[in-house]
């Protein structure tokens, strides 16, 4: 564990995020433009793909940060049978849930339960798949939908905010399982389907496209949502949630729905569109 990791146990990381809010929601001219042009050229953030490829026509820091692509920036994957890598990054890890544990890294582990915050939640991801995308400051910051679904419940799980850097997760015992974290079930045509987005350190918000802002606000207890009277159904490939600054999304199917595409390994870089999986 290096130095920094290890001063993220101690860190104030609630007011460290809401101090990281304010700055990237500040409208002060110099400030926001220092911002994105200090992230794009430290992380090489390429705007030939963006909607607005002017930096400085961004109102603030976030505005860039979760800038929206070119229509045809990304195309979904050809195949009908195929489900959707939901964001851009690089694959943490992916694989199979074995006797309900979704591998980390490096000998660490969480059960499915933890993470999504409930046993009985977690029943129907038993035995299935997992893959988790780490989205760093370069990459398109909006989630997109592995496969048409409708929106069951949301479960707003609070917790630490620890970098999800790669020495954190290799480090960190039950990373994903202890940040705070927004868990997203839709019922789809082969069932159960969950997307989790997870916050982090200066990770300063999560918004959704049905409700708004969903992360802050920050609680001490798990709230949940019921969505199942709404009607709210999105199709495949379409935007579901947006973080503010970087980090992870964490998609779980059931057993024997799907094989994930061969190709996926751990660090391998990933586009929104591509093969995530092949329908069984």
């Amino acid at each position: 564990m290096n130095a920094l990791t290890a001063l993220t146990y101690v860190l104030p990381h609630r007011l460290l995020s809401s101090l990281a809010r304010r700055l990237a929601y500040s409208q002060n001219r110099v400030l926001k433009q220092w911002l994105i042009d200090t992230v794009a050229r430290k992380f090489g953030v390429d705007l030939s793909e963006a909607a607005q490829p002017d930096r400085t026509a961004y109102p603030t820091f976030n505005a860039f940060f979760t800038r929206a692509l070119r229509p045809d920036a990304r195309t979904p994957d050809a195949d009908p049978n195929a489900l959707l890598m939901p964001a851009d990054g690089r694959i943490s890890q992916c694989g199979a849930i074995e006797h309900g544990r979704i591998f980390q890294a490096k000998g660490q582990s969480f059960t499915a339960a933890e993470l999504l915050g409930s046993v009985a939640d977690a029943a129907p991801f038993q035995e299935g798949v997992f893959a988790t995308v780490y989205l760093s400051p370069r990459d398109y910051h909006r989630v997109h939908m592995p496969w048409t679904g409708t929106l069951r419940e949301t479960v707003h799980v609070p917790g630490r905010l620890f970098s999800v850097g790669t020495d954190a997760v290799a480090s960190v015992p039950r990373l994903f399982a202890r940040n705070e974290r927004l868990v997203c079930h839709f019922d789809t045509d082969f069932g159960p389907m969950v997307q989790v987005m997870v916050g982090a350190l200066l990770v300063s918000g999560v918004e959704t496209v049905w409700s708004g802002v969903e992360i802050p606000a920050y609680g001490d207890a798990v709230s949940r949502k019921d969505w199942r009277d709404k009607g709210i159904t999105l199709e495949r490939f379409a935007e579901m949630a947006r973080f503010n600054y970087g980090s992870t999304v964490i998609t779980l199917l059931p057993r024997g729905v799907a094989a994930l595409d061969p190709g996926l390994a751990a660090e391998t870089p990933v586009r929104l569109g591509q093969r995530l999986a092949l329908r069984g």
